[in-house]
């Protein structure tokens, strides 16, 4: 946990979500949890309603990533136009960007 000095991370979680079992919210949702569970704010996308365009997706999730003092990229993030995207706007943004390597 973090102490009464640190102010919490917000974290934003980047992922294949379009074709994924679930759209992939099982491991969007773990990952959000132990990030919460460590005291920061996790962005998490996967809790988005299922029934918009992709653009919409992404124009909801661009100003996410805008106010994340961080970025994590989850397993087959590579596979996925959207996580390509925010990876890429983080990389302009100059924001940490980490790899999930396994949930």
């Amino acid at each position: 946990m973090m102490n009464d000095m640190t102010k919490p991370l917000k974290i934003y979680i980047a992922g294949p979500i379009t074709g994924a079992v679930d759209v992939n919210r099982h491991t969007f949702n773990v990952h959000a949890a132990t990030l919460a569970e460590a005291g920061h704010v996790p962005l998490n996308p996967a809790v988005l309603p299922i029934g918009l365009e992709n653009h919409e997706y992404m124009a909801i999730c661009k100003p996410m990533v805008e106010i994340a003092d961080e970025v994590h990229m989850l397993p087959g993030w590579e596979h996925s136009k959207g996580a390509m995207m925010e990876h890429g706007w983080a990389i302009e943004r100059a924001k940490p960007i980490r790899f999930v390597v396994a949930l």
